[in-house]
């Protein structure tokens, strides 16, 4: 048969459905038993113009067979003497190949597909069956599939699944099988080992007519829905699915920046001090990043034992670490902009963050990265493995091990140290106090390293592990597991103290020293479940996930209080946060009689048991030694400070383990009630054994108005239980304050007080109470031209009773009295958490996707995204009379700073892929909007201006299984604006402000490697 231009361009409106499918549009396309479907509609055709072959365009071996002539040059059966014996082997290997892929097509495989919409039904049934399946947009719109359960061949089952749907088979190759109506002069084939097993003849076809583009069919989403058949534009609320590829080729080392980049209201937090440095956050909608709730594959995720206390916009947050999370094992990433309490309980404010891991039982991956920024420092080594395997006849197991090891970014040389370092010399050249009169500089002075800060990111040694597994253990029954396991070891220098400090020992430290943190974190969350269907008409999911953090920390420093004898090196102490979940899941669709489509049910429990635990540090880190200096000595009276300098040792008081355990309830209900409309309502119940009980609901509904456009929306309730890290956490540090009458910032020590503690009770404190949020929800939802999707989401998000961390109070008297009378040192500020206020977010999210094809120019995937949010305050808890008239104030303009224009109102983001052969070239621009760095006085306020970063990714496939790529990340080395120097410190410490949304550190380059096998 000829292939002319017509089906050419008819093989071109084909849409990928499933498989482990190579992203490289050069290399064949690679199907797994068992994976998950690829985001659809993107590898339709060869990136440089030219269609995949399929059953349209026959192989040489098919023309040979036939004996007939090809249209390019290929020979017929009369002319196969005359080929190479490398053309020989090559088709009798295929024919192998083909009659071996067909002979597995033959044996029974475990089915479990409900009946439903086609493109869905189709989709499932090729990730389950192991193969690959094509069909136009166009022909699965409309379409229901029907119901597969048991064991069935897969022709048998593929039979069950399209009868009545009015699609046929046109071609099946034993590994991708290509679906469309049966047409006049498309061939029809046969399973190819069954009946035969060869090409069915048909009279020479006329050319049909091209049919204008598909709409593109996306990847089933999990996130914000229970129901398995929905795809990102037939949701209720937006959505982002971020695919592998996306991950491998964005040079991003860790998820969470990933996370940052592509999602256009996501925003990464980079500033802080002490354990503020080591880890850092992704929040999403201008709300904290403990408002987002993370999932790994539909499953919660614990959170960081570690409490933010010295950071700005993060304060108070003890979120998931994403890091922790080998990004090798990932398959894609669905993040639900929109409040989810209702459906997945505590945390869903701002959204749900679902990181779906790779299940696929063969092939691999292996990736080696290695980069530094423009500076020269942040060197950057990194290597990750994915190995995917059978697990009995069924089952699959997949491995995961990635290794990171990053040095530190220091941005130290801006911010020189011009103080006087070093006591003045007396007439006899003995050290005297500063401000002695007649005392001459140390010679030191002049030959002094004044390079003494070091701004930056931290040192990073991260080993981790993962694994996905599962396997059947009957024709309804299936059992799963999958798991993390995490090292991480981190070091982040603070602030330096001058040798003529109060809180140094010169006999010790002659040159002042820098406290250098160190936290070692060891993490894993491991899950096990069974999932089958058939009870009382249900399918179910049983699992119990269990997972645990434990941070130590460690840190070179001083207790200038045990005066020489003081050690340089402790141990803090250790947090460790567990979390135990379990869950029922239960789903089925129910014919109600009421409407064409039945009603999808959706109900469950779950129970969670928390537990939080503070150890106590050794003495040396927490306690006063009472050292006094010695007569004569340019320090004798001073009052030393106890503990450790930097981070203080968490001390007896402080230690101790809590728990708590809640139960909860849900129910979710989808209907669609006519072709174009559809509601869905959820309500879930919650009882927590701290505070009681919290009850939520969601109301979703979407109407398609045309063909390609739609409305969507939602309203819902949520909440956020106070974290045990919250009401527990107790600390002392050192960090940058104001104290009157001086306006610039100098060290001082804080006490961070638990909300129960004494001291903190007559500060104001009170229990935590739950956060209570009200979220609306609005959108847009049209496909204006072929492979165009358009996404624009309005919304208002309310929460009562927001936990934030207090302003600093004091240093005055109330706060001494208060600490003094629990023992504390009375020479500090203090802080705590609190229910201090309500707030209310309003936004916009625009994204455009669009895919155009410039034949012999390649093909090129735009994307473009915008947001904008506004968060104010609209009520602050006031301090009583009393402690009013003694100068505290809870919420200050610097917390009010931080929560209002501390992150950027505006995000931007346009991206361009492009593919040309054997090359892809990855285009990203990221503009981020004014922050403002609110201080105590006005005065000394902050911008961080709107700045354009790129980011560019070149690749070029090497050969079918290596891609070489280089790229930047901020490839033009933008850094934020310099702070003045009334807000670098004494001695000054950071000159870039670390309220950028980009960090401090400047362009990253690297070169990468990644294997596929």
């Amino acid at each position: 048969m000829k292939f002319g231009k017509d089906e050419y361009a008819a093989a071109k409106t084909f849409t990928r459905l499933a498989g482990d499918v190579d992203s490289h549009p050069k290399r064949a396309p690679k199907s797994t038993a068992g994976a998950k479907a690829g985001v659809l509609g993107r590898d339709r055709t060869n990136r440089a113009g030219a269609p995949r072959k399929s059953a349209f365009h026959p192989s040489s071996c098919q023309e040979a067979a036939r004996g007939g002539p090809r249209n390019d040059g290929g020979l017929s059966m009369r002319d196969w003497t005359n080929r190479s014996a490398r053309r020989r082997l090559l088709c009798a290997a295929s024919a192998v190949w083909a009659l071996s892929a067909g002979a597995a097509l033959a044996q029974a495989m475990p089915f479990r597909i409900d009946a439903q919409p086609a493109a869905a039904g189709i989709r499932q049934f090729a990730r389950q069956a192991g193969v690959q399946i094509l069909v136009q947009s166009d022909a699965a719109a409309g379409k229901r599939t029907g119901s597969v359960k048991g064991a069935l061949p897969v022709d048998r089952a593929l039979e069950q699944l399209l009868s009545g749907t009015g699609l046929a088979v046109i071609s099946n190759d034993g590994k991708t099988i290509i679906l469309a109506p049966p047409r006049t002069g498309l061939i029809r084939t046969g399973w190819s080992n069954a009946a035969g097993g060869g090409l069915a003849s048909a009279p020479e076809p006329a050319p049909p007519p091209e049919p204008e583009a598909p709409s593109i069919i996306e990847e089933v989403i999990v996130t914000g829905t229970r129901s398995t058949s929905r795809t990102v534009t037939e949701s209720m609320a937006p959505i982002d699915v971020i695919s592998s590829a996306e991950l491998t080729k964005s040079g991003k080392q860790s998820t969470r920046d990933l996370i940052s980049t592509l999602v256009p209201s996501a925003n990464t937090s980079n500033s802080g001090a002490g354990a503020s440095f080591a880890i850092k956050t992704v929040s999403l909608r201008g709300l904290s990043a403990d408002q987002t709730l993370v999932l790994v594959n539909g499953k919660r995720r614990h959170n960081t034992a570690i409490l933010f206390v010295n950071g700005t916009t993060q304060n108070g947050q003890s979120p998931p670490d994403l890091d922790l999370i080998p990004s090798a094992s990932i398959e894609r990433i669905e993040v639900l902009r929109d409040g989810a309490s209702a459906q997945y309980g505590s945390d869903a404010l701002a959204g749900v963050i679902n990181v779906i891991l790779k299940k696929s039982p063969e092939g691999g991956s292996m990736t080696a990265l290695y980069g530094k920024t423009a500076e020269g420092d942040g060197e950057t080594g990194q290597f990750s493995g994915n190995i995917g395997m059978k697990l009995g006849e069924a089952g699959y197991l997949n491995l995961t091990a990635d290794v990171r090891i990053t040095d530190p970014t220091d941005r130290g040389d801006k911010t020189l140290n011009t103080t006087v370092m070093y006591f003045p010399l007396n007439a006899a050249g003995q050290p005297v106090r500063v401000g002695t009169a007649g005392a001459t500089p140390d010679p030191r002075e002049a030959t002094a390293n004044r390079h003494t800060s070091h701004p930056g990111s931290p040192q990073v040694q991260l080993f981790s592990l993962g694994y996905s597994a599962g396997s059947p253990l009957s024709d309804n029954i299936d059992l799963y597991s999958f798991g993390t396991f995490s090292s991480r070891n981190t070091a982040a220098w603070l602030t330096f103290r001058n040798p003529n400090a109060a809180n140094n020992i010169t006999a010790i430290n002659p040159n002042g020293y820098t406290p250098r943190l160190f936290l070692k974190d060891r993490d894993f969350q491991v899950a096990f479940g069974a999932k089958g269907m058939g009870l009382l008409g249900f399918d179910w999911d049983l699992s119990t996930t269990f997972s645990r953090d434990d941070v130590d920390y460690y840190e070179n420093s001083l207790n200038a209080s045990l005066g020489p004898a003081s050690p340089t090196y402790f141990y803090i102490g250790t947090l460790k946060f567990q979390e135990w979940t379990s869950n029922l899941d239960l789903t089925r669709e129910v014919a109600t009689g009421l409407f064409a489509e039945p009603m999808f049910v959706a109900l469950g429990a779950e129970y969670r048991d928390d537990k939080f635990e503070i150890v106590a540090g050794e003495p040396a880190s927490y306690i006063n030694g009472g050292y006094v200096a010695p007569a004569g000595s340019p320090q004798a009276g001073v009052v030393f400070a106890g503990g450790s300098q930097g981070v203080t040792g968490f001390p007896p008081f402080s230690a101790g383990s809590f728990s708590r355990d809640n139960i909860s309830a849900y129910l979710n209900v989808e209907q669609k009630v006519t072709e174009k409309l559809e509601f869905a309502l959820a309500g879930r119940f919650e009882h927590y054994s701290d505070f009681g009980d919290a009850k939520t609901f969601k109301l979703s509904g979407r109407y398609e108005v045309l063909p390609h456009l739609a409305i969507r929306g939602t309203a819902s309730t949520g909440f956020r239980a106070p974290s045990l890290q919250q009401q527990h956490y107790a600390s002392s540090s050192t960090i940058g304050v104001i104290v009157p009458p001086a306006t610039t910032t100098q060290l001082y020590p804080v006490q961070l007080l638990p909300p129960d503690n004494p001291a903190a009770i007559a500060l104001g404190a009170k229990p935590l109470r739950p956060e209570k949020s009200t979220n609306y929800s609005v959108g847009i939802v049209a496909q204006p031209l072929p492979r165009m999707n358009v996404t624009l989401d309005v919304y208002q998000i309310k929460i009562d009773n927001r936990i934030l961390q207090s302003g600093t109070l004091g240093p005055n008297a109330a706060v001494s009295t208060a600490l003094a009378s629990q023992g504390l040192n009375p020479q500090q500020a203090a802080f705590y958490y609190g229910n201090f206020a309500d707030t209310k977010t309003r936004g916009i999210d625009f994204v455009v996707d669009y895919r155009t094809d410039f034949g012999d120019f390649g093909a090129v995937r735009w994307t473009f995204s915008a947001n904008h949010t506004k968060n104010e305050f609209t009520r602050v808890v006031q301090p009583p009379a009393a402690l009013a008239a003694a100068g505290i104030v809870y919420i200050d303009r610097v917390k009010i700073g931080d929560l209002t224009v501390g992150t950027p109102k505006d995000k931007f983001i346009l991206g361009a892929d492009w593919t040309l052969g054997k090359f892809d070239t990855n285009l990203r621009l990221t503009r981020y909007g004014e922050v403002i760095q609110r201080t105590s006085l006005a005065a000394n306020d902050e911008t961080v201006s709107p700045k354009l970063i790129v980011d560019l990714d070149l690749s070029y496939a090497a050969s079918d299984n290596i891609t070489l790529s280089v790229g930047a990340n901020n490839l033009l080395d933008a850094y934020p604006d310099s702070v003045r120097a009334a807000n670098r410190g004494t001695p000054a410490f950071a000159y870039y402000n670390q309220y950028s949304p980009y960090g401090i550190s400047g362009g990253f380059y690297y070169a990468r490697v990644a294997a596929r096998f």
